[in-house]
């Protein structure tokens, strides 16, 4: 599920620390709630394997209003059989979007994985303090500091939903500083255009923003996931296809409650 959030954090150039990292949401209130069906390619053909759902609601962290937002993903008992998957993620950020506080906890095959992120802002800086720990083993602690500010992956998503990419031209090119609890590394996403797709298993039709996060690999580029949000001020990820290491796996929006602003691009 790592994927699914990495493909949505789009973030304009490196944004400094001592703008306080801070940005306006147009895009989101407390009480949103999106549910999304997840499909996996096996012998070339595609099966259910579980699903996923995204939670946001005011709360309070440090005793400060925040943002606390949950992703959570859930294999089937069928697809248990092949690949064990059991992740939740969690994130705290002030009501300014700054970053605060990330967890991932992820049971995958037979692997449990713990990546924590603590964020603050010393003299105009960023400084992220990060713990991984695989299954018993002892935990590995980093840190890293930057006048520009660092992003999780569900703190980028919530600030990235808000931008505006009306002048945006196909093949434009974003960067972002990411913290996975283990590394603070920068990241690139490359913008593909606008289309318009009909979703699997149904009549709604919707009108989209497409996006690819790629890697470097060998010192060529490898297309890891295409992404589509809605071209409205929701900008809902509606589907997502990913390349994964043991697969092609799709993710496709089923549900979405207490969304701030009409949806404008569900055309059916």
């Amino acid at each position: 599920m790592k994927r699914m959030l990495i493909l949505l954090l789009v973030l304009l150039g490196g944004i400094q620390a001592n703008a306080q990292c801070s940005a306006p949401n147009t895009a989101f209130k407390s009480g949103e709630t999106l549910i999304y069906d997840l499909y996996f390619n096996w012998k070339f053909v595609w099966i259910k394997v579980g699903t996923a759902s995204m939670n946001t609601t005011q709360s309070t962290y440090g005793g400060h209003p925040a943002y606390r937002s949950y992703l959570i993903t859930r294999g089937s008992k069928r697809a248990d059989k092949i690949f064990v998957m059991r992740d939740t993620l969690m994130a705290y950020t002030g009501m300014d979007l700054v970053p605060r506080y990330y967890a991932k906890r992820a049971f995958e095959g037979d692997t449990y994985r713990k990546n924590e992120v603590w964020y603050s802002y010393p003299k105009g800086q960023c400084a992220v303090k990060m713990r991984y720990q695989r299954d018993n083993n002892e935990p590995q602690w980093n840190n890293h500091s930057s006048k520009y500010c660092a992003f999780d992956m569900i703190s980028m998503l919530m600030r990235a939903r808000s931008f505006d990419a009306t002048n945006w031209k196909v093949g434009h090119r974003l960067r972002f500083l990411m913290a996975d609890g283990k590394n603070c590394t920068w990241q690139n996403i490359v913008y593909r255009g606008k289309k318009k797709f009909k979703m699997e298993n149904s009549t709604t039709t919707y009108r989209c923003l497409v996006f690819s996060f790629v890697e470097q690999e060998d010192g060529k580029e490898k297309e890891v996931v295409t992404f589509y949000i809605t071209d409205d001020k929701n900008h809902l990820p509606v589907r997502l296809d990913m390349n994964l290491n043991f697969g092609t796996a799709k993710a496709f929006l089923t549900g979405a409650r207490g969304l701030r602003n009409p949806q404008t691009a569900k055309l059916k």
